[in-house]
């Protein structure tokens, strides 16, 4: 299973977002009020655990080392269907953030693509995520040797260490020149 368990619980963690999303998307709708803090935690989630650490892992690390190997033409598709995603993932979280921003600007309107764009959120990670843990990642580990495995994971937990400096060291700096 390694080195994709983090890969595989990282997916886990997207979906109880997913679940959370879902829920406060139809309070959104039922009531005609929405939480725009809550969408701002919703992009923050999405733009640096889903897109940053996730999909960087996967980008930088997996993806680049099974560009060097001799992929079926079927696995190659996929990774840069994958990609593909990784890219409407990004794009869909830039829309969502610019409608909330209109709608915390007091564009009530904005409210009706706040939702929309949440629900596309939570239509297209399912299926993403399905076919990377059923399609991808289990054909792609017998690429690997043992050895090369171990140091795949290595790299996994170096890159998110540097990410959680990177990602507080920003925070601290965005409050430094608040202060």
């Amino acid at each position: 299973m390694w080195p994709i368990g983090p890969l595989m619980r990282e997916h886990r963690l997207i979906e109880r977002m997913l679940k959370v999303v879902e829920g406060r998307t139809a309070e959104f709708r039922a009531s005609q009020q929405g939480d725009p803090v809550l969408v701002e935690r919703v992009v923050e989630f999405f733009r640096n655990y889903a897109d940053r650490c996730h999909h960087g892992k996967e980008e930088d690390i997996l993806f680049r080392q099974l560009a060097e190997r001799d992929l079926t033409p079927e696995l190659r598709a996929i990774m840069e269907g994958l990609l593909r995603d990784h890219v409407l993932g990004r794009e869909l979280v830039g829309q969502l953030d610019k409608a909330n921003q209109r709608y915390q600007a007091g564009d009530r309107g904005a409210l009706a693509e706040v939702a929309d764009l949440l629900e596309r959120l939570t239509a297209f990670y399912p299926q993403h995520i399905a076919k990377e843990d059923k399609e991808f990642f289990y054909p792609c580990m017998d690429l690997f040797s043992r050895q090369e495995k171990d140091a795949m994971l290595d790299k996994f937990w170096e890159f998110d260490r540097l990410l959680i400096h990177e990602l507080n060291q920003g925070l601290l700096e965005r409050l430094e020149k608040r202060s």
